[in-house]
Formats: C-alpha cells, sequence, structure tokens
C-alpha cells in the first residue's frame, strides 16, 4: 500500500467519521472511484482499518478530553465507592456506555453478513440519499435540550438507532445526530451526544480488533501505512469535530444533506454508464 493512498484514507476516515456523512460508505467508494486495490485479503483490509479507527478514537478523545476526564472518575467512583462520587455524572458516562451495547450485539454478530451482502457502491449511494432526508426532516424539529438531560431512554433509543450505521452509507455520526434531534436536543448538543457515544464504540471495536491483530500479526509491509493511516485520520478527525461545532452554532444539516445527495447521484450517474 503506498504511503499516499494511507494519507487519502486517513483523512477520508477521520473527515467522514464525525460529520453526517458515512465513513464506512467513503472508505469504500475512494479505492472504487479511483480503482485503487490496496488490500490482497479481508484481514489486512481489517487490519489497515483497524489503524483508522484508533486515529479517529485518539482524535476524539483528545477533542472531548475535558468531558471524558469527569465521566470516567466519576463513573469509576460510581462503581468502587458510590458514596464518594458525582452519581449524576456517574450515571451519565455508563449511560454512553450503555449505548454502545446494540450496535456491539449486532456488529458481533451480523459482520461476515454485512461484509458480503452490504457495501456495494449502488446501496451506499440510496443509503447517502435516503438517510439524508431522514437527518433533514429530524433537524426540522425545535429542540432545546443539552446534554445534561442525557437520559436511559436516550441511550437505549439512540443507542438502537446506532445499529443501522452498520449498513455502509447510513453514518454513524449521521443516525445518532438524526435521532437525537428528533428527541428534541439542540443542535450542538446532538452533535455532542454523538461524539460521546462514538467513544465506546469506537473504543471497543478498536480493542476487538488490536487483539485479533496483535493474535494474527501485522500483515508484510503494512507497518508504516498503518502508522500514517493513525496519524492522518486522527489530525483530520479532530478538524471535523472542531469544525462541526462551530458550524452547527449558526447553520443547520442542511449542507451535509446536499453533499449526501449529490454524492448519491454522481455515484448512480457512475454506475449508468458502466464507470467501474
Amino acid at each position: 500500500m503506498s504511503i499516499f493512498h494511507a494519507i487519502v484514507l486517513g483523512l477520508i476516515q477521520g473527515l467522514t467519521e464525525f460529520l453526517p456523512i458515512s465513513s464506512s460508505g467513503h472508505l469504500i467508494l475512494a479505492p472504487w472511484l479511483f480503482g485503487w486495490n490496496d488490500f490482497s485479503n479481508i484481514e489486512t483490509q481489517r487490519a489497515f482499518d483497524t489503524a483508522l479507527h484508533l486515529g479517529t478514537l485518539v482524535a476524539v478523545l483528545f477533542y472531548l478530553r475535558a468531558d471524558l476526564v469527569p465521566y470516567v472518575r466519576e463513573g469509576i467512583k460510581l462503581v468502587a465507592a458510590p458514596k464518594k462520587a458525582n452519581k449524576t455524572i456517574g450515571r451519565r458516562a455508563w449511560m454512553f456506555v450503555l449505548s454502545a451495547v446494540p450496535a456491539g450485539i449486532a456488529g458481533a454478530l451480523a459482520e461476515n453478513w454485512i461484509t458480503e451482502k452490504l457495501g456495494t457502491p449502488a446501496l451506499i449511494a440510496i443509503s447517502l440519499m435516503v438517510f439524508g432526508v431522514v437527518l433533514v426532516w429530524a433537524d426540522r424539529q425545535t429542540g432545546t435540550r443539552d446534554l445534561d438531560s442525557f437520559s436511559t431512554r436516550d441511550a437505549l433509543l439512540i443507542g438502537a438507532a446506532q445499529v443501522l450505521a452498520l449498513n455502509p452509507g447510513t453514518s454513524r455520526s449521521g443516525i445518532t445526530i438524526t435521532a437525537a434531534r428528533k428527541f428534541g436536543f439542540s443542535r450542538d448538543a446532538a452533535a455532542r451526544v454523538s461524539f460521546l457515544m462514538s467513544v465506546p464504540v469506537i473504543g471497543g471495536a478498536v480493542l476487538l480488533k488490536l487483539t485479533k491483530l496483535a493474535s494474527d500479526g501485522i500483515p508484510d509491509g503494512l507497518i508504516i501505512p498503518m502508522i500514517v493511516g493513525i496519524v492522518s485520520a486522527g489530525i483530520s478527525g479532530w478538524i471535523a469535530m472542531w469544525g462541526m461545532i462551530r458550524l452547527l452554532r449558526s447553520r443547520s444539516f442542511t449542507p451535509f444533506v446536499m453533499y449526501r445527495f449529490v454524492a448519491g447521484i454522481a455515484v448512480l450517474a457512475l454506475l449508468s454508464t458502466s464507470f467501474r
């Protein structure tokens, strides 16, 4: 795998993981569009995918460090020393962990089926547009709830919606933001809920993949591209979160929806011409 390809795929992963436009969909579409064939087998592809997700995990941990430190501290205290814990913060921390359970179970049970049956360019294009419509519909709701109002019900329902993101083209951040907006969160709060929910999901996935990678070993010639991918995804992921929060202070999610439609129509147009 070339360093240039590793940089590009890292940038795509970082930017699209946190913007509501589907990272998994774009990571499939980019090699298809450019005719890249960097992975000789599924094990090599999954190893590089692990590196990209590790990069975005580092990005979200760094960006949300001010929120995560008290959540981790009080979450641990709630279990180890309940009388000393801030129960409100501690319980909310465990709610975010709970929100990852539905997607974690579904992903573990259906990973091979998803890889084999989903993720074709046509399905990705359709998913980009369909879930773009759902996002703009939910974004029309008037929302004033903030992060402090996040409840167990929100964790379960938004977490259940997150399962839909296993389909490339849906977008994990997009579907969680959609659900959060539908349940009355403000745009800024919906984005922060999505970012915080990504921590246990990405963290759990990376942990499992690293365990397997440690057992199987890193494929030959992939160490440098993996390091480059981690750095590229980490930097672009931080930029994506910073940029989206600033944008949402004055704008809606409409620009992202417009992009989803343009991308979806472009892919379908290319398919109709037998481009690939």
